[in-house]
C-alpha cells in the first residue's frame, strides 16, 4: 500500500482535505512544495488518537477534525484537493460522502482515491457479497464489494484517470476525478 499511498497523496496540491485519515499513514507523503496545509477528518475517536501520534511525520501543517464523510464541517468550495485511501468501503452513505466532497471542493478541484472495490469476476464478486456481513463486523463496516468508480461518477464527478489493480478477491483502483465548474 505504501507506493500507492505515496503516488496518490503526492498528486495533492494547495489546501487539502483528507477524508478518513485513520491512523495517519498518509501524513508523511504530502509534498511541502505543493501542499499548503491539510485538514484531515476521521470519525473514529481511537483512530484520531493514533493519527495524532503521526503528525510529527508530516512535512506540512495538518489539523485533525472528528467528522464523518457525510457531514463535513467546512464551507463550500474550500479545498483544492481531496484525498481518501481505503475509506469509502466503510462510509455509511458513499453517495452522501461524495456529495459532501463535491460541496467542499473548489470548482476544478481534484479528488484522489485509492480504494479496494468489487471484483469484476462474477464468482469472486459473489464471494465478496457473501463475506460482507463478516467484513462489516470484523473490519470496521467494510463493504469491500462496492463499485466506487460508479458512485464517484453518480455523485457528479468527472473521472479523469482510473487504474485497476487486479486481484481476485481484493481488487483496487487508483482514481482521479474533478469537480465540474
Amino acid at each position: 500500500m505504501t507506493p500507492l499511498r505515496r503516488e496518490m497523496v503526492g498528486k495533492a496540491s494547495g489546501l487539502v482535505l483528507e477524508i478518513g485519515a485513520g491512523t495517519g499513514l498518509n501524513f508523511a507523503f504530502y509534498p511541502p512544495e505543493q501542499v499548503e496545509r491539510v485538514e484531515a477528518t476521521e470519525p473514529d475517536t481511537a483512530m484520531l488518537r493514533y493519527a495524532r501520534e503521526r503528525l510529527n511525520a508530516a512535512k506540512v501543517p495538518i489539523t485533525l477534525t472528528q467528522a464523518a464523510a457525510e457531514a463535513l464541517p467546512f464551507a463550500d468550495a474550500t479545498f483544492d484537493s481531496v484525498v481518501a485511501t481505503l475509506v469509502f468501503c466503510s462510509v455509511t452513505s458513499p453517495v452522501g460522502g461524495f456529495r459532501e466532497i463535491m460541496r467542499v471542493l473548489k470548482p476544478g478541484g481534484m479528488l484522489l482515491l485509492v480504494e479496494h472495490v468489487r471484483s469484476q469476476g462474477a464468482i469472486a464478486g459473489r464471494v465478496q457479497d457473501l463475506l460482507v456481513p463478516f467484513t462489516k463486523l470484523l473490519a470496521g463496516n467494510c463493504h469491500w464489494n462496492r463499485d466506487t468508480s460508479r458512485t464517484v461518477a453518480d455523485a457528479g464527478f468527472q473521472i479523469t484517470f482510473k487504474r485497476d489493480i487486479h486481484s481476485s478477491l481484493m481488487p483496487m483502483i487508483l482514481l482521479e476525478a474533478t469537480r465540474s465548474q
